[in-house]
């Protein structure tokens, strides 16, 4: 396995908990207000309308996960993550996710 993809299998794993981590504590790197068209940097509670935090947790999570990736990369080059981290990891953050909706699908 190329040290590349070492890096993607280390990086979707991470994307993963840090996506679920983001989430759960509401740490979004910016926040959009639809109904105003304003981006805001951080979280930002709702103004007129809801307001989508997405976005940054997406951008939150792909940001934590790269720099950790690329700090992890010098020890990529020697040993590799195992190959399930790749799709272990992000089954359980899906699973970890029915777990927090499972008001909302069982109603």
């Amino acid at each position: 396995m190329t040290t590349q993809m070492r890096a993607f299998t280390l990086f979707s794993a991470l994307f993963a908990v840090v996506y679920v981590v983001c989430v759960e504590m509401n740490l979004a790197l910016f926040t959009y207000h639809p109904r105003l068209g304003q981006w805001d940097i951080g979280t930002v509670p709702a103004r007129t309308g809801p307001a989508m935090y997405w976005f940054g947790w997406l951008a939150s999570a792909g940001l934590a996960a790269f720099l950790a990736t690329l700090l992890a990369t010098p020890l990529l080059r020697r040993m590799g993550p195992p190959v399930w981290i790749g799709w272990a990891v992000p089954l359980a953050s899906m699973l970890a996710f029915f777990w927090f909706l499972r008001s909302f699908f069982l109603r």
